[in-house]
């Protein structure tokens, strides 16, 4: 284990926002693998970035546990500390995983108790190495068929893919930079852009990552998770130099419904942000929690929950942006439960809202009256009058005059909008020890 103290992103901080903990497990000496004098200076490590609030970067690429360890005189080990002090390092300081090669068993557990987990092409991250799976009598297996990098991106234990080494010090240095606070140098995309993103008609598809790009102040975008979880986006952005987390409904997948993956990367996100007072910008086009009897047998129900009870539990300004559309529960959960409930509530001309989807809306509103209707053309007639009524109604400024939402803004104006936002609210106060327990590792 090489480790020490320092700096890092010193060239934009202060001396106190720059500094961190750096540790790194050597792979030439004996696979990487954790002895009892290793851990021993984990504990040390550990104490000291939990007395001194060091945010910790952690190289983890190492094949855990060391069967034929001779540094101690005991049996098993299992009442070593560094795994416990690592934890409760979770929601103090923001804690980086970079893993290249192999990374297995007690260097893969330290990993995944991580924030943010970077990983390079060619990782294998495993919870048992080739040894312990033989041992197990589970099979024969060579360490890189064992939680190859592609497979840990998919099922969304990597947040960061990465070619290698050098682009993850890079990732990690971007991603330590939001925690650290605003930058004074910033440069803004041209805000028109945002009024041709969405199209006016309401079935073409558009990219929500160009509209948040078009929020962002230039290449400041990094976004968390990317092919996992795919119906939720989840990036660190700043806006005029700020800092802020994004969650955004992907029209690409489901038209934007949110589903059990979704919903979970979304809700531990919002943690994360919240954890370290970071304000959370949310951006709406949102048709509903997605349902039918196979999203049932993945459990959504207590999925899609987990946003509406951590959303509505945050402390941080969470801003909700309805681009498109802005339907029943999904719409509310990407709002702290209410539109009501953010620090703003605004929306796009081309926003549309209703309590649910319009079409089922009307077939069970008006069910009877359009059964009563015996000539099946002129029932279709009367079918699709009501639902562009309903889409008439649910029109971005009728949906303002009620006062369901605060405003129709000029999409060129949401940048202005996020900034004067954040500027008339108190500052969040200098935290003394954790605002939350931890950051849910899923």
């Amino acid at each position: 284990m090489v480790a020490g103290l320092g700096q890092i992103n010193g060239q934009l901080f202060d001396e106190k926002r720059s500094r961190a903990l750096i540790m790194s497990y050597d792979y030439m000496v004996l696979a990487g693998t954790q002895g009892m004098k290793n851990h021993d200076k984990k504990d040390r490590l550990f104490e000291i970035a939990e007395k001194y609030r060091l945010p910790t970067v952690l190289f983890a690429e190492g094949g855990g546990g060391r069967p034929g360890d001779t540094d101690g005189s005991g049996v098993a080990g299992l009442d070593c500390l560094a795994f416990t002090y690592f934890a409760r390092l979770s929601g103090l300081v923001p804690v980086v995983g970079i893993t290249t090669g192999r990374c297995f068993a007690g260097n893969a557990v330290l990993l995944g108790c991580c924030d943010v987990i970077i990983a390079t092409e060619g990782s294998n991250i495993g919870i048992g190495g080739p040894a312990m799976i033989e041992g197990g009598g589970l099979g024969v297996f060579t360490p890189d068929e064992v939680g190859p990098v592609d497979v840990q991106i998919e099922n969304g234990v990597v947040d960061i893919a990465v070619a290698d080494e050098a682009e993850a010090v890079a990732a990690a240095k971007k991603y330590l930079s939001y925690f650290q606070g605003p930058v004074d140098q910033w440069e803004s995309p041209d805000p028109r852009a945002l009024r041709f993103m969405v199209p006016e008609n309401r079935l073409r598809y558009y990219d929500m990552r160009e509209v948040i790009k078009g929020i962002a102040d230039v290449d400041s975008v990094l976004e968390l998770r990317e092919h996992w979880g795919i119906g939720i986006i989840t990036s660190f952005i700043r806006v005029e130099g700020r800092p802020m987390g994004v969650i955004a409904n992907n029209p690409a997948h489901l038209s934007g419904a949110i589903d059990a993956p979704g919903a979970d990367k979304g809700t531990r996100f919002m943690q994360l942000c919240d954890a370290f007072d970071i304000p959370i910008l949310s951006l709406c086009d949102c048709p509903g929690i997605m349902v039918g009897p196979e999203i049932e047998k993945t459990a959504v129900v207590r999925h899609a929950a987990r946003m509406f009870v951590t959303s509505a539990n945050i402390d941080v300004p969470l801003m909700t942006i309805v681009t498109r559309k802005g339907y029943g529960l999904g719409a509310q959960a990407m709002a702290g439960g209410s539109f009501k409930a953010t620090l703003f509530t605004v929306t796009w001309p081309t926003g549309e809202f209703g309590g649910m989807g319009l079409e089922g809306a009307v077939k069970l509103g008006y069910r009877k009256e359009l059964q009563a209707i015996e000539d099946p053309v002129e029932r279709a007639e009367k079918y699709e009058g009501m639902v562009a009524d309903m889409y008439k109604r649910g029109k971005a400024v009728n949906m303002a005059s009620h006062f369901e939402l605060d405003d129709v803004i000029d999409p060129a104006e949401t940048r202005n909008w996020i900034s004067r936002g954040l500027q008339s609210v108190p500052p969040i106060e200098g935290r003394k020890g954790k605002k939350r327990p931890n950051v849910d590792t899923w």
